[in-house]
């Protein structure tokens, strides 16, 4: 899905990143916050694009620290990280129950696709069911790359082969314990299947016999989540500026601002690839226009 950076989107992100900062009275206190998100985000080029608009419109710096989402999460419970930017809407939300966070924002959402080699051993290119598209690769003992990280991405993958009734292993399952871009250098190495998400895919360079074989399925909805760790604020003494309003994002000044700002980015070379949450959490529709209702599939 191509990438809109529309109001929606930035003032999102806008009021997640600056739910914690500096106050005027502590003038001498250096003003960052620390943001732990998902190798995705920062793979596919969105933090990269959006983050020296924030930090130019602002003056805070944004240090993000880039991990699955799993251990995302659990930087948030230990409080070293004052906002978290997750993908896997479960665990998110296990999070808030657990009292880390008082509640969860959706931001924006893509789509997991499987990639595979042009030889396309398993024979699922063109297919629509993913869960039938795993059940061919590991009949076929296919090579299949798996982030096997905990992360969003391998949370999502494991449900699908939960789905398909399999328990993945052997030689031709190959766990990388890494991030989305080394995972799929794996997979291009190995000439092997992966679940990517599209962001990521459309800014890999490295895809060598690689293209997408399996996508659209319902089931490979990815939605983002931000959360501002509740651990973190009461260890430091920043204040939270736990209001949207606070930002000026929502306001009339603030809205024809971020009309300007996705003027800007819509003649960058971003090649980030999402679209904004929908304002009503529950609806959605994929490039096709099909609608997905509430709630949002995760497996």
């Amino acid at each position: 899905m191509t990438m809109h950076i529309t109001r929606r989107l930035f003032g999102a992100v806008a009021v997640a990143l600056t739910v914690l900062g500096a106050a005027g009275g502590a003038a001498a206190q250096e003003k960052f916050i620390t943001v732990a998100s998902t190798t995705s985000t920062e793979q596919s080029g969105l933090f990269g694009h959006l983050l020296p608009l924030f930090t130019a419109k602002t003056g805070i710096e944004v240090r993000v620290v880039a991990q699955g989402t799993g251990q995302a999460l659990d930087t948030g419970r230990r409080g070293d990280a004052d906002v978290v930017f997750v993908h896997d809407r479960a665990s998110e939300e296990a999070f808030v129950a657990e009292g880390f966070a008082t509640e969860r924002h959706p931001v924006m959402y893509n789509d997991y696709v499987v990639v595979g080699p042009a030889s396309d051993p398993a024979g699922i290119a063109g297919t629509s069911d993913v869960v039938e598209a795993f059940k061919r690769i590991a009949a076929a003992e296919a090579p299949f790359a798996s982030r096997g990280d905990d992360s969003g991405t391998h949370k999502a993958e494991l449900r699908l082969w939960k789905e398909a009734g399999i328990q993945p292993g052997g030689s031709w399952y190959r766990e990388t314990g890494s991030g989305m871009g080394p995972t799929l250098n794996t997979a291009a190495a190995m000439d092997a299947y992966a679940l990517a998400d599209r962001g990521t895919w459309l800014s890999f360079s490295n895809r060598q016999t690689l293209g997408i074989v399996v996508e659209g399925d319902r089931r490979l909805f990815n939605q983002y989540g931000v959360m501002v760790s509740i651990r973190r604020s009461t260890r430091t003494s920043r204040p939270i500026w736990a209001r949207p309003s606070s930002t000026g994002w929502s306001r009339p000044r603030g809205r024809k601002r971020l009309r300007r700002i996705r003027s800007t980015a819509s003649s960058s070379s971003s090649r980030t690839r999402a679209t904004p949450a929908p304002e009503r959490e529950g609806r959605a529709r994929n490039k096709q226009g099909k609608v997905w209702t509430s709630p949002w599939p995760s497996s």
